[in-house]
């Protein structure tokens, strides 16, 4: 069953309208995404604020996205939820939607509990009982729980544990690590300050928020790097890094709905408790915009 995941994937946005979501926006935004060289969507991550989703709301998305992506994209869905039970649940539930792998976070609420041995006993029952591939989820920012190297060296044994996503930005890690894992295990970064690095270090992609504002812009850091344009590559991600501090340190969710907004897809509200971004926020983001020439698109 396991799979290689490579390429650029966009860790799409939730579009709301009156603090419910919009499928017709949502389909909108993905048959615009179609015509960029994006291996796939992940559904249901972060930036799609699945937290903030009921599991009846998050069906409709991924249902939505299997639907409207192009046949050659690849489908990942956020499917966890803090108890094993029932996050193997929800990750058949997707499955049945056609969908090609599961991400799964880190369980967190009871952090101090969640041992190496645990969140390896997760991922395993997991991996045994889910009918799609499972990707591990690193992103300790959010959860406040990391995978350590010697955690994914077992969990990487596993046939159905795909790959991960990780979202530290830790070079270190990455360097520490991916030598050592099978070439057909996708190391996926979440960190688009850290793209054009982690691929040199031989991660076999990425999954970024970045992406959803300029998708042809980190699907072209990807596909430089593979010809071997490297100091092309290089100056690209470099012009992106104002972008993707923006978005993801500075202003988070709102910040890159509203730029959404500006580059031609429908970003809209986050969803309370998020507040969308205020007018000072708004000029900063114009300014970013304007400075790397996005607005002209």
């Amino acid at each position: 069953m396991n799979k290689s995941f490579k390429g650029v994937f966009a860790a799409l946005t939730t579009p709301f309208l009156k603090d419910e979501i919009s499928i017709d926006k949502f389909r909108e935004n993905i048959q615009k995404y179609n015509h960029h060289d994006l291996s796939g969507y992940v559904i249901l991550g972060s930036t799609g604020e699945s937290v903030y989703l009921s599991d009846e709301e998050s069906e409709k998305l991924a249902a939505a996205a299997k639907e409207n992506a192009s046949p050659e994209k690849k489908i990942l869905v956020g499917t966890a939820r803090e108890s094993t039970k029932i996050t193997i649940e929800f990750t058949n539930r997707m499955a049945e939607l056609g969908i090609d792998a599961a991400l799964v976070r880190t369980p967190h609420y009871f952090k101090s509990f969640m041992t190496r041995e645990a969140l390896k006993s997760f991922y395993l029952t997991i991996a045994d009982q889910s009918k799609v591939p499972v990707i591990i989820y690193n992103i300790p920012r959010n959860t406040g729980i990391s995978v350590d190297s010697h955690l994914l060296f077992e969990l990487a044994e596993h046939p159905n544990i795909t790959g991960i996503k990780e979202s530290s930005g830790n070079l270190s890690f990455m360097a520490e690590v991916i030598p050592y894992l099978n070439p057909d295990y996708s190391f996926l970064t979440g960190a688009g300050s850290v793209f054009l690095p982690g691929l040199i270090l031989g991660a076999s992609g990425a999954i970024l928020a970045l992406a959803d504002a300029v998708p042809e812009e980190c699907a072209s850091i990807y596909n430089l790097f593979l010809e071997g344009k490297k100091e092309e590559a290089k100056n690209l991600q470099l012009h992106l890094v104002p972008l993707n501090k923006a978005i993801i340190q500075t202003f988070g969710i709102p910040g890159l709905k509203y730029a959404l907004n500006l580059l031609g897809y429908y970003g809209g509200p986050p969803r309370p408790p998020l507040l969308p971004l205020d007018e000072k926020g708004e000029r900063e983001m114009d300014s970013i915009l304007g400075k790397l020439n996005l607005l002209k698109k």
